[in-house]
């Protein structure tokens, strides 16, 4: 017995944090409980399971088992930290952004607290790798986990499996919803673009691995579960995160062309890329949702005619479940019924008659004409893309504008005024929800951290000669460069499930760089 309590003391670790890697991304966000009254974020098991694993990380830390000194990210992280802190003190008493009751205080310092969350699971995923052949088993366990979670997308889309969503507070009580047709794909996350962030950080790695890694048989299964996840992202139909895709696979092959042939490298990339565009230009609605927001209808018309399937019918949408409309509310042009056509204008993502319906509550409730008009922006780029530019985007300059060392503080872009409670935070643009919410000081923090992983994994890039190795470095480059592009347009470091998994990997990328970094001093 005693034996079995030494194995555990020196493995707890490493199995957490396999653990967590398949867990986090394939458990739904079931709430278990809400932290704040009235607030759309809530505390789910995953949050338990975290705290617990950090509970035994402390604990190893204190034993002296783990020295925390050696995270390389653990000067930044407590830079960043320690500003955003400062962030919240200014909000409080110097700006007065944050209204002085304890709910709207325990709303920030929520916030503060979840980045500290996310930011935790880089220090258990670098200390839970004991030995670089060790990355072997987590990449196995994230190759089950990804094809696991497009097995799920899949069963919603064609087998009218349920969807959880967290897109509003009513979805986000854990009520089961079903896809309609063009609905979008969530997984076993709590939106698309949680999901379409999610396989943008992996599929990069996924692809590499399959053209890299030496053993044939772990490059054809990557190859297959890539084609399956890229599925899932067409089925998404996340613009920004497509384009992050594109734009981090190509780095990778791009950063590759330092360790192989030059045809080696552009011939396998033409193939991935060409593949990529025909797939997205042939099938489901992405390629619809490019045309909204840069005006190709006719071309693509033109082009794509003869691979276009004949359109199939959906099942039925379950009538005891209404909430399960809103899902659609933004939707590719095909949707919009005949009938609504005639209508007044009207975004190319919307098709549905909700703001009509809204119109005419609030003229029965209150006996006065109330006219819900779409703006320039909605028309000419989309619902979705006119709330960012009319609305968030600019919330956030301001508050920049109000405060340009600290920002306004955590949760305070979206408030009209300075006593609202609002039940949801976003910006849709990571850089100017950093800006606006912790300042210059802020930003700048943040983007030390990601200068230094991508600092790190470019070192010990250059200086390996492990293929499996230096194809992983290369990815995580790419994908911490992807993200910074998907942050343009979705809160990507904000997003639980997204951040989860990239601290994580990022840990045990990390952590394979350190050991690289021992074995070359070893080997001079």
């Amino acid at each position: 017995m005693p034996k079995l309590f030494v194995w555990l003391d020196q493995h707890l670790l490493t199995i957490a944090a396999g653990f967590l890697l398949v867990f986090i991304p394939l458990y739904p966000k079931w709430p278990l409980f809400d932290i704040l009254p009235g607030y759309n974020v809530r505390v789910r098991l995953e949050d338990i399971l975290i705290l617990l694993v950090n509970g035994y990380f402390v604990f190893q830390l204190l034993r002296r088992r783990l020295k925390l000194s050696r995270a390389p990210l653990l000067k930044p992280i407590l830079i960043y930290l320690a500003i955003g802190f400062l962030s919240t003190l200014s909000a409080i008493f110097i700006t007065k952004t944050i209204y002085p009751e304890w709910i709207q205080i325990a709303k920030v310092y929520l916030h503060w607290f979840r980045r500290i969350e996310y930011f935790s699971l880089f220090f258990i995923f670098f200390f839970a790798l004991k030995k670089s052949q060790q990355i072997l088993t987590y990449i196995y366990l994230l190759m089950l986990t990804i094809f696991s979670v497009s097995v799920y997308g899949f069963g919603q889309k064609y087998l009218y499996w349920p969807a959880y969503s967290t897109m509003n507070r009513e979805f986000s009580k854990g009520i089961a919803l079903y896809l309609t047709e063009h609905a979008r794909v969530l997984s076993t996350f709590g939106g698309h673009f949680d999901l379409a962030g999610y396989i943008m950080i992996t599929l990069i790695p996924l692809i590499i691995i399959a053209f890299i890694y030496e053993k044939k048989l772990v490059r054809y299964l990557a190859a297959l579960i890539a084609i399956l996840e890229y599925w899932l992202l067409i089925l998404t139909a996340s613009r920004a995160s497509w384009i992050a895709f594109i734009a981090g696979i190509t780095i990778a092959f791009g950063l590759l062309i330092i360790k192989k042939k030059f045809i080696w490298i552009f011939s396998r990339w033409l193939f991935v890329i060409s593949f990529s565009f025909f797939i997205m230009l042939s099938f489901g609605d992405l390629s619809e949702r490019f045309s909204q927001l840069f005006k190709l209808e006719g071309l693509k018309t033109i082009l794509l005619k003869p691979f276009r399937a004949p359109p199939e019918n959906g099942l039925a949408l379950n009538p005891n479940l209404t909430p399960q409309q809103q899902l659609d509310l933004v939707a590719t042009r095909t949707d919009i019924p005949p009938s609504t056509q005639k209508n007044r204008a009207k975004p190319a993502d919307v098709y549905d008659d909700t703001y009509e319906k809204l119109q005419a509550y609030l003229a029965t409730v209150s006996g006065e004409v109330f006219n819900v008009n779409y703006s320039a922006n909605a028309l000419k780029y989309g619902l979705s893309a006119g709330i960012r530019m009319d609305t968030l985007w600019p919330n956030a300059i301001h508050a920049l504008q109000r405060n340009p060392l600290l920002g306004t503080g955590y949760s305070t872009l979206v408030k009209a005024k300075v006593w609202e409670f609002t039940i949801a935070e976003s910006t849709d643009n990571d850089f100017l929800r950093l800006l606006g919410e912790t300042g210059l000081l802020g930003f700048a923090s943040f983007m030390l951290i990601l200068y230094t992983i991508i600092k790190i994994l470019w070192q010990a890039f250059k200086t390996t000669a492990n293929t499996l190795h230096y194809a992983l470095f290369g990815s995580g480059i790419a994908v911490t460069i992807g993200l910074l592009i998907n942050a343009v347009y979705i809160d990507v470091f904000e997003a639980s499930k997204i951040a989860y998994t990239y601290w994580s990997l990022i840990g045990l990328l990390l952590a394979l760089a350190a050991f690289t970094q021992k074995h070359d001093q070893k080997s001079s």
